[in-house]
């Protein structure tokens, strides 16, 4: 039997980029390895309704498709290491993988602080297991939190903190406004009165420099030597990409892995990487590769690269144009949510309001160079079935480049 293709990350991304081996003619073996026991399951509710218990760890997992019914999974088991010129993996259990393919799909880790302190009492947010621990803490009558980061994760905890009845929740970030580096000045002032107005208290342009408490953390110091209270910290700080098992095989892995125009990792033609691991660049914009952490990006990702490494194991011409997808991400804050499709950071020099106004239900567009690159709407129904409009709108302007698909020989 021939070697598989391996897909190293077994959650979203790497369960879609098995389907869609599968859907673009790959009938070859597929072996998925992830680090968690439990089966693929969606993320972003993690912060919002498993946070304050709304949805069951059932509501959260995927269903496969039935073509990936014959792939082997090695859940509760870590990728560790690689050798691509040899085409091996290898894992923490001590076996060697060898692969006819490589999906790299390992994602990302949260960042920790490295401050002094206890460590009992912090939290992260990123797997069901860390959701599951964090509404424990938060369910506790009369707890004081501290959110460290205003961004997505931040934003959202300290809504769902202040709803599941918490005495008090301060959000403190270095940075002038909640969310600023993907809206833009506008609307993350918008967003800071709005989360202010609902009991949720800032310290922002500054950050945390130690943890108080013996054992157990019972506040944060802040840069200027004030200390909070806090009987539960959640650390919402930016995450790391996990690549360390790729060292030595000559990638750039400064922020996760970079590939070409069609998702393959240092050109090579065997090795894709899909998901929010992928630094690829967006044919829709510009050449610049970036990674991006929404939500449509381990499907648009990996339906593109399955493509391309079926194409390449079964010697044939994929014939696909430059990947060019339209990012799209929501966040459920409060009693409001924000809706964004396109790319609003490319923008954030030139944000107008198309809908709406800023005290009410608000659409943002955001131009670059004139040119409408992403909208983001703030508030209720009717402005989010506004972004909706803008969507087809601009999923009908033209990508940046035009040139199709070529093979890659090795």
């Amino acid at each position: 039997m021939s070697a598989p293709v391996v897909v190293a990350g077994a959650s979203m991304a790497g369960l879609r980029a098995a389907e869609q081996l599968r859907a673009a003619g790959w009938g070859g073996p597929v072996v998925l390895v992830g680090d968690e026991p439990h089966m693929p399951y969606s993320r972003p509710p993690l912060s919002k309704e498993v946070l304050a218990g709304n949805a069951p760890f059932e509501s959260l997992a995927f269903q496969p498709r039935a073509s990936v019914s014959d792939v082997r999974w090695c859940l509760g088991t870590r990728v560790v290491g690689a050798d691509l010129d040899r085409r091996v993996v290898e894992l923490d259990d001590g076996r060697v993988l060898p692969y006819e393919g490589l999906v790299v799909a390992t994602g990302m880790r949260p960042r920790r602080l490295p401050c002094p302190g206890p460590v009992a009492g912090r939290h992260t947010v990123r797997t069901l297991t860390d959701a599951q621990g964090l509404r424990a803490a938060l369910t506790r009558p009369g707890v004081r939190v501290v959110v460290v980061g205003a961004g997505f994760i931040g934003c959202e905890v300290a809504s769902t903190a202040l709803a599941l009845g918490a005495a008090e929740v301060t959000v403190v970030d270095p940075l002038p406004l909640p969310m600023i580096a993907p809206l833009g000045e506008l609307l993350a002032t918008v967003l800071l009165d709005r989360h202010e107005r609902r009991g949720v208290r800032f310290a922002l342009g500054t950050g945390v420099t130690a943890f108080e408490g013996r054992g157990r953390v019972t506040g944060a110091v802040l840069a200027d030597g004030t200390a909070i209270a806090a009987d539960v910290v959640v650390e919402s700080v930016g995450s790391l990409a996990n690549t360390e098992w790729l060292d030595g095989n000559g990638l750039d892995l400064a922020d996760g892995v970079r590939t070409d125009e069609h998702l393959r990792a240092g050109g090579r033609p065997d090795v894709i990487a899909v998901g929010d691991v992928a630094r690829f660049p967006n044919a829709r914009y510009d050449d610049v590769p970036r990674r991006v952490e929404h939500w449509s990006i381990p499907t648009d990702t990996a339906k593109h690269a399955a493509k391309v490494l079926t194409a390449h194991l079964t010697g044939t011409d994929a014939g696909l144009a430059p990947f060019a997808p339209l990012p799209t991400f929501w966040s459920d804050q409060h009693d409001f949510r924000l809706q964004s499709f396109g790319a609003p950071v490319l923008g954030k020099d030139d944000v107008r309001v198309l809908y709406g106004d800023l005290d009410g239900d608000v659409l943002a567009g955001y131009h670059r160079g004139g040119r409408l690159v992403g909208v983001v709407a703030l508030g209720g129904r009717s402005v989010m079935a506004a972004a909706a409009r803008y969507r087809a709108e601009l999923l009908e302007r033209p990508a940046q480049a035009a040139r199709p698909a070529r093979p890659v020989r090795p």
